[in-house]
């Protein structure tokens, strides 16, 4: 359970070097998100990790604001006007390390509230890592940078793993019947796997292709994940591991880029 903990520290600790040193203009660079700029991305975060500090340490009152939320909720925490003047930077370091510090303090076996179902302290944790890797990667695009991959991206992949039937779900689609094996090769060159070896539906490739397309950061046609089955090709299409609308995506990067499933 600590190892969650300590990845999520270094996720936080990889994306705040990548934006620590950011010029006042390159805060106001769009990202890839329409309407959102870095400051955007940064803002949304600090706000997303303080709402996960109220969750740990105020759980009544995090569903009391959930209940009066508006539909606007995501849009404004994620303002960074709410922060000048300056960044969001300072805002997310402190929310971050509170609900870090928060998260770990929770009661193995406890559930605490959230926007969707409730859940454990470490999946909370690993939520807040694949968040922070998505925005990250947005961020990461606007400065024409490129992110290495590291065994970090384990607990993004086993989060779009288990989200497979609520992809499904928000697509509108009823959820497979049958269980998936998912072969994925880690940076290392080791092998993660889920579900069991004899599922006729399959899905290969290297983990942080997946992982790219279960954020939605890329388009399925760039990548090299394959699919066996028609369920799993299905899913494919329709991955992603976080909660609410699935967004626009990305289009393709490559013209007549290879087919990437079989049916």
């Amino acid at each position: 359970m600590n190892q969650i903990f300590d990845d999520l520290r270094a996720e936080y600790a990889a994306l705040d070097s990548l934006v620590s040193g950011l010029t006042p203009a390159q805060w106001e660079l769009p990202t890839p998100a329409p309407g959102w700029t870095i400051a955007h991305q940064v803002a949304h975060l600090a706000w997303t990790d303080a709402q996960a500090l109220r969750s740990a340490t105020d759980p009544e009152g995090f569903l009391a604001d959930l209940a009066h939320a508006t539909p606007d909720l995501i849009e404004r925490g994620a303002d960074p006007a709410q922060y000048l003047p300056g960044t969001p930077l300072d805002a997310w370091r402190e929310a971050r390390e509170a609900a870090l510090a928060a998260l770990r303090a929770v009661p193995p076996g406890e559930r605490i509230p959230w926007f969707g179902p409730p859940m454990a302290a470490p999946s909370m944790a690993t939520a807040r890592l694949m968040e922070t890797w998505a925005h990250g990667l947005d961020i990461a695009d606007t400065l024409g940078v490129t992110v290495a991959p590291t065994h970090r991206l384990k607990h993004v992949a086993h989060i779009a793993v288990r989200a497979r039937d609520y992809a499904f779900s928000v697509h509108g689609l009823p959820a497979p019947a049958e269980p998936f094996h998912v072969v994925l090769t880690g940076p290392s060159g080791e092998q993660w796997t889920w579900g069991p070896s004899t599922a006729a539906q399959r899905v290969t490739g290297p983990a942080h292709d997946f992982c790219l397309l279960a954020v939605r950061r890329r388009h399925r046609d760039d990548l090299r994940v394959v699919a066996s089955g028609p369920d799993a090709n299905t899913w494919l299409d329709v991955i992603q591991a976080y909660a609410g609308p699935p967004g626009e995506g990305r289009t393709p990067a490559r013209a007549g880029a290879a087919e990437t499933s079989t049916h």
